[in-house]
């Protein structure tokens, strides 16, 4: 499902990902770090998909907000055990959306 974002401008985090093949736990850290940012003031919504690359897409109403979900204890927890057990290579990206549109198949 897409998410249902505000009209612009808002910001995107994107997270590009290629995965060892250790998946200790990551699946349950994964749905828990979704949970936490469900409730993080400024979320908007969030999208993903893998195959060889994973990648996930999180909007946020302003960078305040995505400066505090970076400092969240537990999101920093998971981002060392990612960088210690789950990522090969990562890369974030932080732009802002300008301008959006959609086509919906009724």
């Amino acid at each position: 499902m897409l998410s249902n974002t505000p009209p612009p401008p808002y910001y995107a985090v994107i997270f590009s990902s290629l995965r060892t093949k250790n998946d200790d736990n990551y699946a349950e850290t994964n749905a828990h770090m979704n949970q936490l940012a469900l409730k993080q003031d400024g979320f908007l919504g969030m999208e993903d998909a893998s195959s060889d690359i994973g990648i996930s897409i999180s909007y946020w109403r302003d960078l305040v907000a995505i400066k505090t979900w970076k400092e969240n204890l537990a999101h920093k927890d998971a981002q060392e055990k990612g960088r210690q057990l789950w990522y090969q290579h990562y890369k974030v990206r932080i732009a802002i959306v300008e301008r959006e549109y959609e086509f919906l198949k009724k």
